[in-house]
């Protein structure tokens, strides 16, 4: 899932270099931290959140196929 989030958010930024995913096991779920450069946080969130959301649906898909939980965070430096 790792890979997935981090192909995906490659594609969209201007700066791929500097895309870093890390997974974090949790109890519940499998939780994604995903780092952009500051500029590029705009085209990963998307308008009014929905790149966001559609990564976010695509992970819960995904997570369903392998019967794991996963969420997926934007931190900003």
């Amino acid at each position: 899932m790792k890979e997935l989030v981090e192909s995906i958010a490659r594609a969209l930024v201007d700066h791929p270099e500097e895309v870093q995913v890390r997974s974090v096991e949790g109890s519940q779920a499998t939780i994604l931290e995903l780092r952009v450069h500051p500029e590029d946080l705009g085209k990963v969130i998307g308008r009014q959140g929905r790149t966001a959301k559609a990564v976010r649906t695509l992970l819960g898909a995904a997570g369903m196929k392998v019967h794991k939980r996963f969420t997926l965070e934007i931190l900003e430096e």
